[in-house]
């Protein structure tokens, strides 16, 4: 056999290879995953941990000084969307407890194929879920149910400490109830209702089989934007209180949560 002939079939045999690996990617069916989730806690960029709580004080936007002794959130409907549209939905829930360190890490219960997706979840329920009383969390999560006199239901959020009072001479120390729920006003009949419930876009992601994803939730964020709090005003008996609700849900939309250190 001569040279050209060699040289020939060498080019043949490493074509054959170049298009065997070709159709072998094409070919690869995406591996199936379900990525975990991380949920964090800071102070605008200080991290809130076991140890801050009753302790450390923090300053919220309206100047007032305060300790947290309690921080429980609920997050429900993880969503996946890839670039064709295709959601992929848990349907399930996560209930965070920052000083217990319980729910920290989840992973909610779907299989999507390894890809780009734009990632979403809700704070809260939503209406249809909020109907369905104590039919996920009940007393033995902490009374996380509703009154019906305030349309039944579940809080969203239970966050709780104390604030300085420096009105009085001397000094005290006032306790506050920051919890959110649907908003509801008891005065009418029927009771008005208004979801407050809100949808918080992570952006894109890409996941595969080891991907972690870190949500970040900015404590402070609760007390600023788009409405200053004002603790001497708004400290406690929130939950009756239609306005405060809603104000509260505005703040929580916008830019609590983010999406923090994505790991793979």
């Amino acid at each position: 056999m001569n040279i050209s002939v060699l040289t020939r079939v060498s080019i043949f045999s490493l074509s054959l290879l170049f298009l065997s690996a070709c159709q072998d990617d094409d070919d690869r069916v995406a591996q199936e995953v379900t990525p975990e989730f991380i949920w964090t806690q800071n102070w605008d960029g200080a991290p809130l941990a076991n140890a801050d709580f009753d302790v450390t004080p923090l300053t919220n936007a309206n100047g007032e000084t305060l300790t947290l002794s309690k921080l429980v959130y609920l997050i429900s409907d993880i969503t996946f969307t890839n670039a064709q549209g295709e959601s992929f939905s848990a349907g399930d829930y996560n209930l965070v407890d920052a000083r217990e360190g319980l729910g920290l890490s989840f992973s909610p219960d779907v299989l999507i194929p390894e890809g780009i997706y734009t990632v979403a979840f809700r704070f809260g329920f939503d209406d249809e879920d909020n109907a369905l009383d104590y039919a996920f969390l009940n007393s033995a999560d902490g009374g996380w149910n509703v009154p019906a006199m305030l349309g039944g239901g579940y809080h969203f959020m239970r966050m709780e400490g104390k604030y300085i009072n420096t009105q009085t001479i001397p000094e005290s120390e006032v306790n506050f109830q920051y919890h959110t729920i649907r908003a509801a006003d008891p005065s009418t009949t029927p009771v008005t209702l208004q979801d407050t419930s809100f949808l918080v876009n992570l952006g894109q992601v890409t996941i595969d089989e080891n991907t972690t994803i870190e949500v970040k939730m900015n404590v402070a964020e609760w007390f600023k934007n788009p409405n200053t709090w004002n603790l001497y005003e708004l400290y406690t008996m929130l939950m009756p209180n239609f306005d405060a609700q809603v104000l509260m849900s505005q703040n929580g939309a916008n830019g609590v949560f983010s999406l923090g250190t994505v790991t793979d």
